[in-house]
């Protein structure tokens, strides 16, 4: 999409419309950065100013402006692609309405004295792949849709145990030993909550994007802090690490070509329209050429994760669905639209169906229990779209974390954003010791950079 069509169809005081047919709207939510981003400063860095004069600038919230618990935050627009920025970014607290059943079984969910709330706190990264619309619609609906889900278990999730009817009933007199049996915890309510969210933004997202005739999709990597434990759900390839003075440890599941390898598969096999004629479902070593006709060689399909012989036909010879290993895996066809699996590897082909090019709908939750950990000053979660990810692996993510620590001032409330700018400065062909030589990534770059200790009161910026 140009950059014209798009500033006139979501930024405000742009030129209005052309004229248009009666049929589809518009995006009723207009293109903006973080609201946390008012005011900020843009700076491409000393380094970069020297070495890289067409360098953007990289922005993040400005001095006065706090974050929940104080984290940092860092982006910078790259590719050269648009001057719009695909990733979108979204935090604040979550406040859950307690809520008690009625004593009659047809009595509505009454709302218990607003005081009354169970706190929990939010950070949340999109990366739009197709055009941002769908990266804004989820930084401007996850949160709400995650809040409705945890208010309406919000009572069991805070019981010791979950209790089988929320009214308090116990219809069945081993309903306890049910849910024990089931190994059901509190833990795993928040969970659900987390998965039904991610489903509802998902419809969401398909009736705002079909009504205003668009196309599109994101990924969604979202950290919650509630009642001690740290939550964080991945649906596509971006990245969140624990990084400790003595350990990595890695919070998300990323979604790639190669780990979906299966179940894009899957769908290829039951929608073969979808292949449109031009792409082969089946995985080779490499793409086949024509000498290979009636040989027999290596291949596995859907239902395989292991490999076998096949003979060569004809159909074999077309273009391998997917193709390449780890994060260089690349997926072609109207599959790549589907399931948030990054801007790299989209390619829409003219098809008659199309999968729902949005959020995946079931993400990948980790729970860190951070009331279990012994917590030091400087253990941060590092979260990032894979802008990051493209050139620096969690090691030197970590080196680099562990270094700036090191020698900033502890009671620097801004040292968080400091360090998210500096890594995201290391992804813009700056030399430093932790990544060698200076690589750059040609992909948008957000990060938050979350303090496990610093759960201070939070100022005006969310």
């Amino acid at each position: 999409m140009s950059a014209g069509w798009f500033r006139r169809r979501f930024l405000p005081g742009g030129p209005l419309p052309e004229p248009r047919p009666a049929g589809p709207r518009s995006s009723p939510v207009p293109y903006h950065r973080p609201r946390f981003l008012r005011g900020s400063g843009s700076s491409p860095g000393a380094t970069d100013a020297s070495r890289r004069p067409d360098a953007r600038p990289v922005r993040s919230p400005a001095r006065g402006r706090t974050l929940p618990w104080n984290a940092g935050y860092a982006e910078v627009i790259n590719a050269e692609k648009s001057e719009f920025n695909e990733d979108q970014a979204a935090c604040g607290k979550l406040c859950i309405r307690r809520c008690e059943f009625g004593i009659e079984e047809d009595q509505e969910w009454l709302t218990v004295c607003p005081e009354e709330f169970l706190t929990g706190h939010y950070w949340a990264l999109f990366d739009g792949h197709g055009g941002p619309a769908a990266a804004i619609l989820a930084a401007n609906t996850l949160h709400s849709c995650l809040r409705r889900q945890l208010e309406a278990v919000v009572e069991g999730v805070m019981a010791t145990q979950p209790p089988m009817h929320l009214s308090g009933r116990c219809v069945c007199p081993s309903d306890p030993q049910f849910v024990e049996e089931k190994g059901i915890r509190a833990e795993d309510l928040v969970i659900g909550a987390l998965e039904n969210a991610f489903q509802e933004c998902d419809d969401v997202i398909g009736r705002e994007l079909e009504a205003s005739g668009q196309v599109g999709g994101c990924t969604a990597l979202v950290a919650v802090f509630l009642q001690g434990k740290l939550y964080v759900a991945n649906a596509g390839d971006s990245r969140a690490i624990l990084v400790r003075r003595h350990e990595i440890r890695l919070l998300s599941s990323e979604f790639t070509p190669e780990t979906e390898r299966q179940r894009i598969q899957q769908l290829a096999f039951t929608y073969p329209e979808l292949l449109a004629g031009e792409f082969t479902r089946l995985e080779f070593p490499r793409r086949l050429k024509g000498d290979d006709l009636g040989q027999k060689v290596l291949f596995r399909d859907h239902h395989m994760r292991g490999w076998s012989y096949k003979r060569v036909e004809k159909s074999d010879l077309k273009y391998p669905l997917i193709h390449g290993q780890g994060r260089q895996a690349r997926l072609l066809g109207t599959l790549a639209v589907s399931r948030g699996l990054g801007d790299h590897q989209l390619r829409v082909l003219d098809t008659n169906i199309q999968l729902k090019p949005f959020l995946l709908s079931i993400p990948q939750v980790t729970v860190l229990d951070v009331d279990q950990l012994a917590v030091q000053e400087d253990d941060v979660v590092v979260m990032a779209t894979d802008g990051l990810w493209d050139v620096l692996s969690n090691e030197q993510v970590a080196l680099l974390v562990r270094s700036f620590l090191t020698g900033n001032q502890e009671d620097d409330p801004h040292r968080f954003s400091e360090l998210a700018k500096m890594l995201v400065h290391n992804t813009q062909g700056e030399d430093s010791g932790a990544t060698g030589e200076g690589q750059v990534s040609y992909d948008d770059v957000s990060v938050f950079v979350i303090p496990l200790c610093s759960q201070a009161p939070e100022g005006s910026g969310h």
